[in-house]
C-alpha cells in the first residue's frame, strides 16, 4: 500500500502517438514518438508489437506516466511509460473516450 500523497508523486497526462517505428532485432518493442503538448515529441519504447502494428497505433490517444526517470530500453533512451492492462499475454491499452487535448493531466 502507498499512502495517497506517494500517489500524487506520479504526473499522469495524455499522449497522442505520432510515430511508431520498430526496433531493429527486437521482436516485441516499438519506439513511439508521442505528444505529449510540450512543443516536440517524447520517445517512448514499449513491448507492443505482439499484439498491434504501427498503422494501429499511429493516432491512438493514450494515458502516459511522465514524470519517470529516462530508461535504456534496447539502446534507446525511453521517457515515460504508457499504461496498459496485460490479459494473460494479451495487451489492451488505456485510451480515453472523448477528444482530450495532449498534456491534458490525469486526475
Amino acid at each position: 500500500m502507498i499512502s495517497f500523497e506517494e500517489f500524487k508523486k506520479l504526473e499522469m497526462k495524455i499522449a497522442k502517438i505520432v510515430r511508431v517505428e520498430g526496433i531493429p532485432g527486437k521482436d516485441k518493442l516499438f519506439k513511439l514518438e508521442v505528444d505529449l503538448g510540450e512543443g516536440s515529441p517524447r520517445t517512448l519504447v514499449a513491448g507492443l508489437k505482439p499484439q498491434y502494428s504501427a498503422e494501429q497505433l499511429e493516432g491512438k490517444t493514450i494515458v502516459v506516466v511522465s514524470n519517470l526517470a529516462p530508461a535504456t530500453i534496447a539502446g534507446v533512451e525511453s521517457n515515460g511509460m504508457l499504461l496498459a492492462v496485460d490479459l494473460n499475454g494479451n495487451t489492451a491499452l488505456l485510451t480515453v473516450d472523448k477528444e482530450v487535448p495532449p498534456g491534458s493531466k490525469v486526475s
